[in-house]
């Protein structure tokens, strides 16, 4: 028996290696059975969606199997498929990364989410609200887990001090309560009679000082504690998760707040090349950030009721600030008092930040001609060139406003002879995900090599008696599907296997590709059961001593919300914006086999 668990250990640990190269030699009777171009593209596409579920190689590596699979089996010649790497929405992606990581190195971040924390107070509901809005916000432009790791640490550290003053408070009643039954005690050996006519006129204030007196006996001080203690257990419970789901649910808001919306836009222009920009800053936007406040509002009213219960009067803190507030509320405005006032270098990335958010909102507005349009040739510039020009002078404007004084000294001790630029190479190395690009153009090659070997062809033959559904049904449907998915995959391997197939489904059933695919990318957002789901759940597990069921229990409810969110947003302004009601023209191609 010890050496079968001994055995089965060791199979354990090299998993990896047995799928590797297992998995391919299993697969390999579909391509010698059926040697068409489409048996061996579905073969490549079957073995990277195994490798990226399991993870048996880094996501990138697996990326990159295209590069070596697609010509060998004489699906696209090598320099085609390499082209695929870096398109238009790998420059928005950089653009976009850029940006968030000046606004992350000068702190800026911070300053935004303690500001607004000091705005909405330390009532736990309302405190709840403004980590949810303020995590929602900055992962709008930020990635998901440097919000989460950021805010989470200042949540800790507020719910603490609310903690230790609430238990400083108790033992300061129950101390208060001993002394006054000490007196009473004292007083009660005087005469009963006078005793009687003194505190006759007083008898009704009586009954509330002896139950207070009762109240605050040892046992009942230690029932109070742990009361206390699993209030507060529960609330960092609730606190943790309530960041990690914003911060997802943020990311969905804006083109450039997580990966699957990005991927979406290159799948569309990859699969519709004609489709006119239908995808671009604005048009999401328009679609998802409604979409992303009802859900973040949704979300915020479930965690209430799991967690909080439902008062109004601390939901709303109704009456003044106690004690205890006012001292949570004094930590919060010292982490704000260490930053210092802005800098010269903050007020710099806010500006430059504003204008690229400006630019990517007037270059295609569409009720009206942008200036993209009005200055330069039609179709030429796109929200990938704005984020490039944007994020080039984070490298052009110095830190500091230039002077002819000297510039001090720096934190090393060294004289300052000039000012650094807003953000150095070095630091962009560090933090730029450069995984994230390999995974964006391996999800290009993919649908490519679709498209060239006749695989979406036959996909959207074999989907086409999908057609007898009704649209709204296989919208739901599907996004339960991408949403299950998800919770087991990165949602960044999930969009890029699914949305060529449902772009190529669409096609066959004659409906519009956005209604099937846009809520599909939002989904794919929605990993909220599983702490391996996503970083940012990771970091919430960790942070907030939850349990597994605590997040599965919490997570399964907020899958619902968001499925059902987000297919109201199609159905109605959606529908609107995007004109779902009818097959648009540019979809209407045909794909040929080479």
């Amino acid at each position: 028996m010890r050496l079968l668990r001994s055995v089965l250990r060791w199979l354990w640990y090299h998993r990896n290696y047995f799928i590797i190269f297992l998995t391919p030699i299993i697969l390999l009777p579909l391509p010698l059975k059926y040697p068409s171009s489409e048996a061996k593209c579905g073969y490549a596409i079957i073995l990277m969606a195994l490798y990226w579920c399991t993870e048996c190689m880094p996501l990138a590596v697996t990326a990159l199997l295209p590069v070596i699979l697609f010509p060998m089996m004489g699906i696209m010649k090598a320099d085609k498929v390499s082209i695929e790497y870096l398109k238009d929405s790998n420059m928005l992606f950089i653009g976009g990364l850029l940006v968030a990581i000046a606004v992350e190195h000068w702190n800026l971040h911070k300053r935004i989410a303690l500001r607004v924390l000091l705005l909405v107070g330390v009532r736990p509901s309302l405190l709840m609200m403004g980590f949810m809005v303020v995590s929602a916000f900055l992962s709008m432009w930020i990635s998901n887990t440097a919000t989460t790791a950021m805010m989470l640490p200042i949540a800790n550290a507020v719910l603490q001090q609310l903690r230790d003053t609430e238990a400083q408070a108790d033992s300061r009643d129950f101390e208060a309560a001993a002394a006054d039954n000490h007196g009473f005690e004292l007083e009660n050996r005087g005469t009963k009679q006078e005793l009687t006519e003194e505190k006759l006129p007083e008898t009704k204030a009586q009954p509330e000082e002896r139950v207070y007196e009762h109240q605050w006996t040892p046992e009942s001080q230690e029932l109070r504690r742990r009361a206390t203690e699993a209030k507060y257990d529960l609330l960092t419970k609730g606190m943790s998760l309530s960041v990690c789901y914003s911060a997802s649910i943020g990311g969905t808001a804006t083109l450039t707040g997580t990966t699957p919306n990005l991927i979406l836009k290159g799948q569309i222009d990859q699969l519709f090349p004609e489709n006119g920009g239908v995808i671009n800053f604005a048009s999401w936007f328009g679609f998802a950030f409604p979409n992303m406040v009802l859900m973040l509002i949704l979300t915020w009213f479930w965690l209430q009721i799991v967690f909080l219960g439902f008062n109004f009067k601390h939901t709303f803190g109704c009456g003044g600030k106690s004690e205890r507030d006012k001292e949570a509320y004094a930590v919060m405005r010292e982490e704000y008092r260490k930053l210092g006032p802005m800098k010269f270098a903050e007020i710099a990335v806010l500006i430059i930040f504003a204008l690229l958010v400006g630019l990517w909102f007037t270059r295609e507005p569409g009720f009206i001609p942008g200036w993209a349009t009005v200055l330069f040739l039609d179709g030429y510039v796109s929200d990938g060139s704005t984020a490039i020009f944007m994020s080039m002078l984070f490298f052009v404007v110095p830190s500091r406003m230039p002077r002819f004084r000297d510039y001090g000294f720096d934190e090393s001790g060294k004289k300052v002879k000039y000012p650094k630029p807003l953000l150095n190479w070095q630091v962009v190395h560090e933090r730029m995900p450069w995984n994230i690009i390999l995974l964006l153009g391996g999800g290009f090659a993919l649908a490519k090599g679709s498209e060239e070997s006749g695989l979406s062809l036959w996909l959207g033959e074999m989907l086409a008696p999908l057609e007898k559904i009704p649209p709204f049904a296989i919208s739901i449907l599907l996004s339960m599907l991408v949403a299950t998915f998800t919770e087991c995959s990165s949602n960044t391997a999930t969009t890029t296997l699914f949305l060529p197939i449902l772009g190529s489904m669409a096609q066959a059933i004659r409906i519009h590709p956005l209604y099937v695919m846009l809520p599909c990318t939002i989904a794919a957002s929605l990993a909220f059961m599983l702490p391996v789901a996503t970083p940012p759940n990771a970091i919430a597990f960790s942070f907030g001593n939850l349990k597994v069921i605590d997040m599965v229990r919490t997570g399964f409810m907020l899958n619902i919300i968001g499925i059902l969110t987000i297919n109201l947003g199609v159905n109605t302004w959606g529908y609107a914006m995007f004109d779902m009601g009818t097959f648009p023209t540019w979809a209407n191609t045909t794909s040929t086999k080479p």
